[in-house]
């Protein structure tokens, strides 16, 4: 089997705009998709510059991928409220649904959603346990597993940007596939917008694996 390595930030708008083209990864039952979380926010407070920037990006964003992103998070954006990014915390959630038996993208999904559609605030504990309990996970088994996680998650995170710099990566979405003992990397930007060309390169993998 083709591993398909996603190396990605929880809290990156252009790996928001990749979600339809991961979400297509994910339904190939001839690749394995392993998910490497980034470290870009370590509970950051966003300055009025800064979310400037962001407003700017997200209409790129948008006009190039497709994402939509929901007026209540523009909104939460725009507003003076503070705002916080966190993408270890987010990375722990991630982690910690697989540990629960759940699929990590899942998991990635559902805070993209809460935080880019909805407006929610994904730093906040409770935000995640309802996340995690609409993905079925037990109040009980996410208290197990989310301790778990956070001592797993600096040294994930750790690896991942090992491997980014191992293949000469220099930021997400990337893509590093693992064919018969040899990696190769693809930005997923070549293939914004196109979901047929896209669809038909993953099939591409099979046949020459």
């Amino acid at each position: 089997m083709v591993r398909v390595h996603y190396i990605f930030d929880p809290m990156c708008g252009w790996c928001f705009g990749a979600t339809s083209l991961m979400e297509q990864l994910a339904q190939q039952s001839h690749l394995e998709l392993v998910l490497h979380p980034g470290g870009m926010m370590d509970k950051a407070q966003i300055s009025p510059d800064f979310r400037a920037h962001i407003l700017q990006a997200d209409q790129r964003i948008q006009r190039e991928t497709g994402a939509e992103f929901g007026e209540s998070y523009l909104e939460r954006v725009r507003s003076g409220q503070p705002l916080m990014l966190d993408s270890y915390f987010t990375a722990q959630a991630i982690i910690a649904a697989r540990l629960a038996g759940k699929r990590d993208f899942d998991m990635l999904k559902a805070i993209q959603r809460a935080h880019y559609q909805q407006g929610l605030d994904v730093t906040q504990t409770e935000v995640m346990q309802q996340l995690a309990q609409a993905m079925g996970i037990t109040p009980e088994t996410w208290q197990n597993v989310m301790p778990q996680a956070a001592a797993k998650v600096r040294s994930d995170i750790a690896q991942t940007q090992r491997l980014m710099q191992q293949l000469g990566l220099g930021g997400f979405p990337s893509l590093a596939i693992e064919q018969n003992n040899e990696w190769y990397t693809l930005s997923p930007s070549h293939y914004y917008r196109r979901p047929q060309e896209w669809q038909a390169w993953l099939e591409s993998l099979s046949v020459t694996a």
